[in-house]
């Protein structure tokens, strides 16, 4: 499980390094190995190998490539979509496209949430955050059925 946020600087080859205590929750399958691509807000998504292929076993596989609306789900979904291994110094290189689609400059905020990690302009976030201001306990009402 990934949690907590962390605020990180993305170097001018557009690495970042993954938080040592977001590191520990990696499963001996994902191989330190991880797919980034496009969030549905303007976020990088990125999934541990093990869980991206229980996304793609789970949900993915399961749409109809022949629905307009499935195909083009996936294709904006993948066509971004790039995978990556943790270097020595236990970095992601993040794609160029990504990091536009973003709007990621110099500084970096790495959100976990649950099974797979954001990447976020901060400045982005506090917008989202901002313009999603219902509070917290209305939302955890209605999600959590509380």
């Amino acid at each position: 499980m990934f949690l907590g946020s962390f605020k990180y600087s993305l170097d001018s080859k557009f690495r970042v390094s993954i938080p040592a205590t977001m590191r520990k929750f990696l499963k001996p399958e994902a191989n330190d190995t991880f797919v980034m691509t496009r969030g549905t807000t303007k976020c990088i998504v990125v999934y541990p190998m093990d869980h991206w292929k229980e996304l793609v076993a789970s949900k993915l596989n399961k749409l109809n490539a022949f629905d307009p609306q499935d195909a083009k789900f996936l294709r904006m979904f993948l066509q971004e979509a790039a995978e990556d291994k943790l270097d020595s110094q236990s970095r992601l290189s993040i794609p160029k496209s990504l990091v536009e689609f973003a709007d990621i400059k110099k500084e970096i905020l790495i959100l976990g949430v649950n099974q797979f990690i954001e990447f976020w302009n901060p400045e982005n976030y506090d917008t989202y955050l901002k313009e999603n201001s219902q509070p917290y306990d209305e939302i955890a009402k209605e999600v959590m059925k509380i």
